[in-house]
């Protein structure tokens, strides 16, 4: 697949216009299953007019540190108010503000066209564009419980089935989704990378009583230029009934007959734990697909090459 440098249509997901209408609806007004998005005045506060102007241009810092954004919120709205973007309740793992209500990841400014890497070997589960909610996205299952989402994405390089070792480019980068088109060009581009231990949400950086999912604590590092060698890759097993009682548990019945169709069994696993990370509102089953329960441990370098970047700046 070309790795030429992503086109305008790529970079904002702006493929597929029709669907991209339905899901922009979706966003703004909700439907019977999902509440409408939120946000406000303080939503303004994301905003850094500086660092995303010469990042659309191309810049990249001098000592090669990508910049963090938007950390994970320790401190999430409810969701059945909606997808927040406020900035009401908010604090990230060092105790500060620099995340919004919903956020539940960690964004990374880097300029569109950056290549993206394989944090940690893993099983490609899932490739998809929702244009209301990150654009296109990668899901890899790299075993131990952990799954990592990859978003805002221009272009993949893997499909769903691939599996992916260390390091392995996966991606080109963009802006790709609403919030892109939207605040273009006062928000910054972007990686929106989530991490789900046990088939849920979680901050990769640690709390002082915490484990770090970053191989390197909370100064993580491409893959390349880490010290240390995470575990070797296992099979994931999943509790078959537990991950039926959570489709079963499904209101959206469109959504619980696609899950069902799906016969591999760990793509219906990553549709399902995709699906009810992104539309929570749509699952009443709150029960892990996993055989056993995994423990936070350094799995994971930055999705990002050696070539490229040194390490993170936390801001």
């Amino acid at each position: 697949m070309s790795k030429s440098r992503p086109s305008i249509a790529e970079t904002f997901g702006l493929t597929e216009p029709l669907t991209r209408i339905g899901q922009v609806k979706l966003a703004l007004k909700g439907d019977e299953f999902t509440p409408p998005s939120q946000w406000g005045p303080t939503s303004l506060l994301i905003f850094r007019p500086q660092l995303s102007v010469k990042t659309w241009a191309g810049w990249k810092p001098a000592d090669r540190l990508i910049p963090v954004t938007n950390y994970f919120n320790r401190t999430q709205t409810p969701i059945s108010e909606g997808w927040s973007v406020k900035k009401t309740q908010v604090r990230d793992f060092r105790g500060g503000k620099n995340t919004y209500n919903s956020h539940n990841g960690t964004d990374f400014a880097i300029p569109v066209g950056t290549p993206v890497v394989t944090p940690a070997a893993g099983l490609v589960l899932r490739v998809s564009s929702e244009f209301h909610r990150g654009g296109l996205k990668i899901v890899i299952d790299h075993g131990h419980g952990l799954i990592t989402t990859s978003g805002h994405l221009a272009r993949s390089l893997v499909r769903a089935g691939d599996f992916v070792q260390r390091g392995d480019q996966i991606a080109l980068s963009g802006y790709s989704g609403l919030d892109a088109v939207v605040a273009f060009p006062w928000s910054v581009p972007h990686v929106h990378f989530n991490t789900w231990l046990n088939g849920v949400p979680v901050d990769p950086f640690a709390l002082p009583d915490e484990t770090s999912l970053w191989l390197e604590s909370n100064d993580p590092k491409p893959p390349m230029l880490s010290s240390l060698e995470p575990p070797e890759y296992i099979e994931t097993e999943w509790d078959v009934d537990a991950l039926e009682a959570i489709i079963d548990s499904c209101i959206d019945p469109v959504l619980k007959v696609a899950l069902r169709a799906t016969r591999d069994l760990d793509r219906r696993a990553g549709d399902t734990i995709f699906m009810k990370n992104y539309f929570p509102t749509r699952f009443s089953a709150d029960v892990s697909p996993y055989a056993k329960v995994w423990k936070r441990q350094p799995l994971l370098d930055l999705p990002f090459a050696a070539e490229d970047y040194d390490g993170v700046r936390l801001l």
